[in-house]
């Protein structure tokens, strides 16, 4: 990873005037640019947008950032970046993600690559967060997955409400909490979540603002008319290209 000078950093950060503005010259377009990251971050980078999304977020060098239902690691290593040496990345998984995600996180995470990020195993009863530290967190395409329930298939029912909480207790007061998912059906609530992987965004508003939390902006630069809501979003004939909502709170 290269190392931003601190003061520069912060004057890109500062130049980024309104939501998904991401010049060439910003830190969140550097970060996507760096090449040391692998081909296929770089095949996602153009379904993602990852630099308009983190500039929507506003997470900028020093801060701390939680990573939450990481994966393999597609934004951690982005985070690791735009924070630079003087910030760190918590990468949180649970037992589940980690074991889908094991192969591509030690290819990540070979040889210290990422010197500021920390891989954490939790689970959700115990995120292991910390009190009034984080400066921001995420969750990209996961939120829904606090109402999906699969035991067979190893993914136990998550207390969402408690979940919450513990990301609220860990952020700063004022700090950034972003979300990603894939877009549900408007007033289905929470119930797309267990067949389609998918969330309605109002249900998600309603639900993350009664846990400490004020929707400050949105993006709709993920959208895709064409997605009729119907298909679970891992169909070959959507996966990838799913109607997605982006939405950056406060924590109160």
């Amino acid at each position: 990873m290269r190392t931003l000078a601190p003061l520069l950093a912060l004057l890109v950060v500062a130049s980024i005037a309104q939501a998904g503005d991401a010049t060439a010259d910003s830190v969140y377009a550097r970060a996507v640019a760096d090449p040391s990251r692998s081909a296929k971050d770089r095949e996602r980078d153009a379904r993602d947008k990852p630099a308009e999304v983190l500039a929507l977020a506003g997470f900028a060098p020093g801060m701390k950032i939680a990573d939450i239902f990481a994966g393999g690691g597609y934004y951690s290593e982005l985070l690791a970046d735009v924070v630079g040496p003087g910030g760190s990345v918590l990468m949180l998984n649970n037992t589940a993600y980690q074991q889908f995600a094991r192969a591509e996180l030690k290819e990540r995470l070979k040889d210290g690559r990422l010197a500021n990020v920390k891989p954490m195993l939790v689970e959700s009863c115990n995120l292991r967060l910390g009190r009034d530290d984080l400066d921001g967190a995420l969750i990209v395409m996961s939120y829904h997955d606090l109402y999906h329930v699969d035991e067979a298939g190893g993914w136990a029912p998550i207390d969402a409400g408690h979940f919450l909480d513990q990301i609220h207790a860990a952020l700063k007061p004022g700090s950034v909490f972003l979300i990603v998912d894939h877009a549900a059906k408007g007033g289905t609530g929470k119930d797309a979540a267990q067949d389609l992987h998918r969330i309605d965004e109002d249900f998600a508003r309603r639900d993350i603002e009664s846990h400490g939390f004020r929707l400050e902006k949105t993006w709709d630069g993920l959208r895709n008319a064409a997605d009729t809501h119907a298909q679970v979003v891992f169909d070959p004939a959507i996966r990838g290209h799913t109607d997605r909502f982006v939405q950056v709170y406060r924590r109160i």
